[in-house]
């Protein structure tokens, strides 16, 4: 685990690095500067949105007494998108756009959840408590 992030944390900023050099070599400083800043004020309206609009969706989940299981993974992943946003850099914001959108978000909740069926089955999935 402590491999997984260091790697993580020091691939990450590499990539980041190399892209906005490549960038800025190819269409110039400031440009680069202004476009990073357009992805990430774009995400952030996206954020605030997508956030009103699953909050909506679990209110009426509530109010008609189901549970907000679906409603709360799309929070998680709204959040964990806008958290990527944050970062400043072409490979985050595209992985914070990616978790944003609906139709790829709905991919990675497919994903999340044949991973979780995959631990739950094999007996491997753990809660650690610290």
């Amino acid at each position: 685990m402590l491999l997984r992030l260091f790697l993580l944390f020091s691939i990450v900023p590499v990539i980041e690095l190399y892209l906005l050099i490549k960038v800025g070599k190819l269409i110039g400083a400031l440009p680069t500067v202004a476009l990073v800043l357009a992805i990430s004020m774009a995400g952030a309206w996206l954020v605030r949105s997508q956030g009103f609009a699953i909050l909506s969706r679990i209110r009426a989940d509530l109010s008609q007494g189901r549970p907000p299981a679906a409603g709360l993974l799309d929070g998680a992943l709204v959040l964990f998108g806008g958290l990527l946003l944050l970062t400043p850099g072409f490979f985050t914001d595209f992985l914070g756009l990616f978790f944003l959108i609906p139709p790829t978000r709905a991919i990675i909740k497919q994903f999340l959840g044949l991973w979780l069926q995959k631990k739950l089955a094999s007996g491997r999935f753990v809660i650690r408590r610290f």
